[in-house]
């Protein structure tokens, strides 16, 4: 079952069962990905839809941070519920062993040995953990961690 039809069959689901926080969720990331296919002018395999809703948790931690920063546990709460939803519809997420072994064989491979490579370093470990939901910036730390010891 592709994503789009796994995403249809759960907004059905949320409605029969009067799931609010669900339905706007689902909806949340169907209008996110229908512009993304707008604006590439074609239809998003499942790597792509990934790539999409990993952005949109981006979001949400970003607004998360800024909701407790201003005291607003009620929104920021709100906010975790809906990453775990969207966290549902991604493939399994990178373990931090993942993380640092992609990185490991990647500064073998590139050759990196200082913060000037940190560029291509995050190139080449973020296409060893295609498929994988990953955060970006727990890598960007890793990868700096690594490069100042070095």
């Amino acid at each position: 079952m592709s994503l789009h039809d796994r995403l249809s069959d759960d907004l059905k689901t949320a409605m029969k069962a009067r799931d609010q926080l669900r339905m706007d969720v689902i909806r949340m990331i169907k209008a996110a990905l229908l512009n993304k296919e707008i604006e590439l002018k074609k239809n998003l395999d499942d790597a792509e839809m990934s790539k999409v809703m990993t952005t949109m948790l981006k979001q949400r931690r970003e607004s998360i941070e800024q909701y407790q920063k201003a005291k607003r546990d009620d929104l920021a709460a709100k906010e975790i519920k809906e990453i775990t939803i969207i966290e549902g519809y991604l493939p399994k997420a990178a373990s931090t062993e993942d993380i640092a072994q992609a990185v490991d064989t990647a500064i073998k491979e590139t050759g990196a040995s200082s913060m000037k490579d940190m560029g291509n370093l995050m190139k080449a470990v973020m296409v060893k953990l295609a498929g994988q939901t990953v955060d970006g910036k727990q890598v960007s730390d890793l990868v700096k961690s690594k490069l100042s010891k070095g």
